[in-house]
């Protein structure tokens, strides 16, 4: 799988790009804040639908412009297909693939498999739970399409839930309104539908990538701790060998004995929302013990395990990798180049050529700033 054409129209700084890319390696090369950046953050949205720096598409627009436009080529096994994306400010975004409107966005998602390595990934080992949530949802959404709509309709859920929540101990107390009890309960029911059946995804995901992330790890540090990742759900007795159907019945026994709590903090405390992905390194967490080395290891042993998994569905993924090297020690940038050696299609960002290894030959496109009566605007040229 490649990518054979980017465009991009009012996105971040590109007021227009027209990119023709190719198989096998491509350097974007440009100093900081000139946009290299942007082009494969498009990228990864025409992918899952998100960006890996914000999590709200507004700042996606460029400042004055009413809306972006991403457009990708997207080969794989000699098809070619077109996707267009509309990234609107307070309106609902549209897609075209081959430019026939699809009726949601989400349609395109599994037409572009890539895998993205930033610096942004070390908040995978120490950020917050949400951040690996993101992690096992993005990877999970590429293989599984469909799952695209389960996750945004317990969002939806979880959103008139809570919403329920926070109003129900005020009823319940000056009013005696049980109404609201019965209310919930119709709510928990959904919650339980979406919730169960996402549960149940991201637990087999785990299962597939616990051993790769193992060899992952092993091979970007060989004398460090044996790496381990585990699924924590915030529901009881919850494991990858349940059916949907029992764990379903878990998350509905969690609802009820959280209820009170719920009421009286007007939060859900039970739910795919409140799990995480524990990192494991030895006997104990990564999280705030693993050295500033071993947790770029483990980032890019979470990365790269999950490239493993795509690939194993039958194509490569397109991989990227933005301005990670000057991040890396040597024999990390060496084990990073030689994994991408192989690749059918890798698009690398850097600050200097010097940041990217030898090992790593490559086409080059160079990214900077022009003036012109309009004001700055980045360009992109070889």
């Amino acid at each position: 799988m490649y990518v054979r054409q980017l465009g991009l129209r009012d996105f971040r700084s590109w007021e227009r790009v027209d990119l023709e890319l190719e198989p096998g390696r491509t350097v974007f090369v440009g100093p900081n804040g000139y946009g290299k950046t942007n082009l494969v953050e498009a990228l990864w949205y025409s992918s899952t639908l998100g960006s890996h720096r914000v999590s709200t598409d507004a700042p996606l627009i460029r400042t004055g412009a009413e809306r972006a436009v991403v457009s990708t080529i997207v080969v794989n096994d000699g098809r070619e297909l077109a996707i267009d994306l509309e990234i609107a400010a307070g309106r609902a975004n549209k897609a075209r693939i081959n430019r026939s409107p699809v009726r949601s966005p989400r349609e395109i998602v599994g037409i572009l498999h890539a895998v993205l390595f930033a610096p942004e990934d070390l908040s995978l080992v120490r950020g917050d739970p949400s951040d690996r949530r993101r992690f096992l949802d993005d990877l999970l959404i590429q293989r599984r399409p469909r799952m695209a709509g389960v996750r945004a309709d317990y969002d939806k859920v979880l959103r008139q839930r809570t919403a329920l929540l926070k109003t129900a101990g005020a009823a319940l107390r000056q009013r005696n309104d049980q109404s609201v009890l019965d209310t919930l309960d119709v709510w928990d029911g959904h919650l339980v539908a979406h919730g169960s059946e996402l549960l149940s995804a991201r637990l087999e995901l785990v299962s597939e990538l616990r051993p790769l992330v193992e060899k992952s790890y092993q091979l970007l540090a060989p004398a460090s701790r044996s790496a381990d990742i585990a699924y924590r759900s915030s529901v009881d007795g919850v494991d990858a060998e349940l059916s949907v159907e029992h764990l379903a019945d878990a998350l509905q026994a969690g609802l009820v004995a959280k209820r009170s709590a719920e009421i009286e903090r007007g939060v859900c405390l039970v739910g795919p929302h409140r799990d995480d992905l524990e990192l494991r390194l030895g006997d104990g967490p990564a999280k705030g013990f693993a050295s500033h080395g071993e947790s770029w290891s483990f980032a890019l042993a979470l990365r790269l395990a999950a490239f493993d998994l795509l690939r194993t569905d039958g194509t490569d993924p397109v991989l990227m990798l933005d301005d990670v090297f000057a991040e890396l020690d040597g024999a990390r940038r060496r084990c990073l180049a030689t994994v991408a050696a192989d690749v059918e299609q890798v698009l690398v960002t850097a600050a200097v050529p010097d940041d990217v290894p030898e090992e790593l030959s490559a086409r080059t496109v160079t990214v900077d700033v022009q003036e012109d009566p309009a004001g700055r605007k980045s360009v992109a040229h070889e």
